[in-house]
């Protein structure tokens, strides 16, 4: 199916709105870190290089693909400073990363934006060749404004490149159903092996292309041409190619498997806080009733589940699409915890099926000549409400509590106090006092003492001892003695606060922690609401004025 110019200017147009959504406020935070997990990714491809060793020593997703990138994207920002004078040696630039992290995040953070606004190209080629060009861009359009997806083109994690990386697999899988070239098998292969040497779950992906393959042989064999091994052997190239790809790229999984096992031990937690599961079709319901909901909208998902129903009607694509998406969906929804961005996967699908559903209600209107019209109104219905959750969601990323409780105390608490900060403040450094930190089994540590030695991941996850969160609720302890200080500043109790039984050993060293202070400031989310992130500043007698 050809492209026209039309098609063209279209497609284009949405991915500069993609591209301007996901580089708006892509700065958040900056140079604190508030998402928890980019730190790991950070420090894991910066002692690559530092270390020289192609293995990342870790492997809970597994992310070896995307630690490779950042380390390519690390060696791109060190060699431009160093060619231009910005840095005298690759030691200076360690030392700078560690002082303003945005030396690195921010052109990393690009990156993952530049593999977000790939998916919505992705979306709008997987749904043209399902259900035409008007589909593919429609589809395309819902995904570049969808806030969970904008949300996680900003972050430095595997959730954006792997979901471009199982689009290219299923679009290599809707190839097979069309056309079944052996070229097709060898490329839905790769595209699983990639994606499941970024993430484990994507191996799942490679349903579509074994049933591609299966679709053909039996219209191969149905069709009375004799050939009717040969397609069947084909399906069988995918998962080996899978396999291959997966081996040559990430080889560490199978020389250093012990940690495999270790790492994948640790991810494979019982409960977590904000994310503890409900059973299978607790799960199922929560993904349905929040990140679904949330970012499509009521009436998104009814054109969602009328599309569903449309594809279903589709030999052959429906053999591809439909598979895929639920059994992921129905692996997510197994686990023990629940994440949102675990279903970003499955967003580029949605899409395609709310721009399917869309189509089919258009055409069953009896309204005549003003179908296209209505159909443009439930779009901009649509729209609407999915551009408001994201712009809702985008401002409150800019005003983060975390940032305001910063500036309150560089403009309220006298120099030369202790302060103790539970999450990355690097836009705590400038105040000339003592910074602490929660470190596992560690206590609190000098912040600026550990900076200056520029620690490696492995020896902070050895002093974290693979607890899930780095806060005052995972240190020992008999360790909170060192953790005393003027100003406490705390981002993670009142999530505590709201699951008190489950964990009550963590509560209750907060409130070992703050005993005999006082509460003097707190700072919450501009949405508001029992998830808007909240900051409280605890401080002793002399702490603050």
């Amino acid at each position: 199916m050809r492209t026209s110019r039309a098609e063209h200017a279209a497609i284009a147009l949405i991915l500069l709105i993609a591209a301007g959504v996901r580089l708006w406020h892509i700065d958040f935070g900056l140079p604190a870190l508030n998402d928890p997990d980019e730190p790991v990714f950070i420090m894991t491809a910066l002692d690559m290089l530092r270390e020289g060793r192609l293995n990342p020593g870790w492997f809970g997703h597994p992310a070896t693909l995307l630690f490779y990138l950042l380390a390519l994207v690390i060696v791109g920002v060190a060699g431009t400073g160093l060619a231009v004078g910005r840095w005298a040696s690759t030691d200076a630039f360690v030392a700078a990363v560690f002082a303003n992290p945005a030396t690195i995040v921010l052109p990393m953070r690009v990156m993952i934006a530049g593999f977000g606004v790939a998916s919505v190209a992705m979306t709008w080629r997987i749904g043209r060749r399902i259900a035409g060009p008007v589909v593919g861009l429609i589809a395309a359009l819902l995904l570049s404004i969808n806030a969970l997806h904008v949300e996680l083109s900003q972050v430095i994690r595997t959730d954006m490149l792997v979901t471009l990386l199982m689009g290219w697999c299923l679009l290599h899988a809707l190839a097979i159903v069309r056309c079944g070239r052996p070229r097709d098998h060898v490329l839905a292969g790769v595209a699983a092996g990639l994606a499941c040497a970024t993430k484990w779950p994507a191996l799942l992906v490679l349903v579509a292309p074994v049933l591609a393959g299966t679709a053909t042989w039996r219209r191969t064999r149905e069709g009375g041409t004799g050939a009717t091994r040969s397609p069947l052997c084909r399906a069988l190239i995918a998962p080996a190619v899978a396999m291959l790809t997966l081996v040559l790229v990430s080889p560490y999984l199978a020389l250093d498997w012990r940690t495999v096992l270790q790492d994948l031990h640790g991810e494979a937690r019982p409960i977590h806080l904000g994310a503890t599961g409900f059973g299978l079709l607790g799960n199922l319901w929560w993904y349905i009733r929040h990140p679904f909901y949330e970012t499509f909208g009521a009436a998104g998902l009814v054109l969602t589940a009328i599309g569903g129903g449309a594809l279903a009607a589709l030999p052959g694509r429906r053999m591809v699409v439909l598979p895929a998406f639920a059994l992921l969906l129905l692996a997510l929804s197994a686990q023990a915890l629940v994440w949102a961005r675990w279903i970003v996967p499955l967003l580029p699908l949605t899409a395609i099926m709310a721009a399917m559903g869309l189509r089919r209600l258009t055409v069953l209107m009896p309204i005549g000549k003003a179908r296209n019209v209505a159909g443009v109104v439930v779009l901009a219905i649509v729209i609407s409400s999915m551009a408001q959750s994201t712009i809702s969601q985008q401002t409150m990323r800019a005003h983060d509590p975390r940032q305001a409780a910063a500036a309150w105390i560089l403009r309220h608490v006298p120099a030369g106090r202790t302060i103790l900060v539970e999450h990355a403040a690097f836009d705590l450094l400038p105040y000339r006092g003592r910074l602490l930190f929660p470190l596992g089994s560690a206590g609190c540590v000098d912040v600026r003492a550990a900076l200056a030695g520029a620690p490696a991941h492995r020896r902070v996850n050895k002093l974290r001892e693979r607890r899930a969160i780095v806060d005052i609720g995972h240190v020992e302890p008999l360790a909170l003695r060192g953790c005393r200080a003027d100003v406490i500043v705390l981002s993670n109790l009142a999530r505590y606060r709201r699951e008190p039984v489950a964990f009550a050993p963590q509560l209750a060293n907060y409130r070992g922690l703050t005993a005999g202070y006082t509460r003097r400031m707190m700072f919450r989310g501009a949405a508001g609401g029992d998830h808007a992130p909240e900051v409280e500043i605890f401080t002793s007698a002399g702490g603050a004025p």
